[in-house]
């Protein structure tokens, strides 16, 4: 089982973009789109789901389900289930620093 979050992270863990990922899967990048645009866990053909699984973990990515400890160790990304998401509205941008600022700190 992998998530939609899951794809996205791994990518980025990766450095590699979606065309990058599609090839490294034997997938067409529109499947990648796809399986990146949906919400929750990816829904999709057997085959499909199965080669990305598996290209991602000859790439180096292991897949942590909730409540799976890391056996490998080394970095890996998991998302607790439960938290709110953050509303963007309320946070608040940090001030662009001028390199005055930044001259007086040191």
């Amino acid at each position: 089982m992998i998530t939609a979050n899951q794809l996205r992270a791994a990518r980025a863990l990766l450095n590699i973009d979606q065309r990058q990922t599609a090839e490294l899967a034997g997938l067409s990048v529109p499947t990648i789109q796809r399986m990146e645009a949906s919400d929750g866990v990816i829904r999709g053909n057997v085959d499909s789901l199965m080669k990305l699984v598996s290209a991602l973990e000859n790439a180096g990515i292991e897949l942590i389900n909730p409540g799976v400890a890391s056996s490998a160790g080394g970095r890996g990304v998991r998302l607790r289930e439960h938290v709110a998401k953050p509303k963007m509205k309320n946070m608040k941008q940090p001030k662009p620093s001028s390199p005055r600022t930044l001259e007086r700190a040191r």
